[in-house]
């Protein structure tokens, strides 16, 4: 499913226009986005949480020599934890 396979799917359960739905899910997504980028932790019950995952730095190897070593700094990463609703849902 592409972002807008997702906003008409939207806009017909809610009954929204399609720009009305596209502002909604714009909205949502910005606000998850925003939150992360601050540090914090977004729960949707049922649905699953959406974090930051710190990971250290390591040592890798470049793709194109693989000879060569490379470091590869620490950064912080988002991370997504499904809820119980979202994998029975899954599983069937």
């Amino acid at each position: 499913m592409t972002k807008q396979d997702l906003i008409n799917a939207v806009a017909t359960k809610a009954k929204l226009t399609k720009n009305g739905a596209a502002a909604a899910l714009a909205a949502v997504l910005d606000s998850i986005a925003g939150t992360l980028a601050k540090g914090g932790k977004v729960t949707i019950t049922g649905f699953g949480t959406f974090s930051v995952s710190k990971r250290n730095a390591r040592m890798g190897v470049n793709p194109r020599n693989p000879s060569q070593k490379i470091k590869i700094p620490a950064m912080k990463t988002p991370h997504f934890k499904s809820g119980k609703s979202l994998k029975e849902a899954v599983r069937g």
